[in-house]
């Protein structure tokens, strides 16, 4: 199992040792959650913070925009340092130019569906993507309570990929722990965004551990 925690949780007044943190740790990215309060009803922080991030992180970004227009910005998530754009589907009109526009920009192609949008609206594009994330709360805010039916939509997903021949990773983000994760793990999942069950933990590097072994 792949894990990637979620930045949006930790303590933004102890910032670099949040990330140092992490650099220590068995994550294998660092999740990034970029919000505009137009697409979701929150605003969290930008490019400087993820420049910053890049900076001092030694793990690549996996930077999640939840934002309006996000084929607009491709240039500068790539030059502040993402290894990985992704963004929601409800928010690109045209969302096979905008993965094309990501991968040549050199960065990994990924896309988000809300709890709501059924996983068939990527089936034409699933051979271009190198990541799908599934929400699993409503996004624009962390620590809500997971949605059960994201259980079997990641079945449904990872049905599509293998008949698709596709290489897509499956990610979930939203009230990810230990009980959820192996729930996750069982349906398919290959990476676990997890915020307030990392970084509200007593021994962080140890929840890390933690979801780690749910895909032995």
């Amino acid at each position: 199992m792949l894990v990637s925690p979620s930045l949006l949780a930790a303590d933004f007044g102890r910032i670099d040792a949040e990330i140092e943190m992490l650099n220590r740790s068995e994550a294998d990215m660092i999740h990034l959650d970029v919000m505009d309060g137009v697409f979701v009803p929150n605003i969290s922080f930008g490019f400087p913070i993820i420049k910053a991030v890049a900076k001092r992180s030694e793990k690549p970004l996996d930077v999640h925009f939840m934002i309006a227009n996000p084929q607009n910005y491709i240039g500068m998530a790539r030059d502040c340092g993402a290894t990985i754009m992704n963004v929601h589907q409800e928010a690109c009109v045209h969302l096979d130019r905008t993965v094309r526009a990501i991968k040549d920009a050199g960065m990994k192609a990924a896309v988000a569906l809300n709890p709501s949008t059924p996983v068939v609206m990527l089936e034409d594009v699933i051979g271009e993507l190198d990541m799908v994330l599934l929400m699993s709360v409503n996004p624009g805010f962390g620590g809500q309570k997971f949605i059960e039916n994201t259980l079997a939509k990641t079945r449904r997903l990872r049905r599509m990929i293998d008949s698709y021949g596709s290489h897509a990773k499956i990610e979930v983000d939203g009230g990810v722990n230990e009980h959820t994760g192996r729930l996750l793990a069982a349906a398919g999942v290959d990476i676990l965004v997890a915020g307030s069950y990392v970084f509200a933990a007593t021994e962080p590097e140890d929840a890390i551990r933690r979801l780690k072994c749910l895909g032995q």
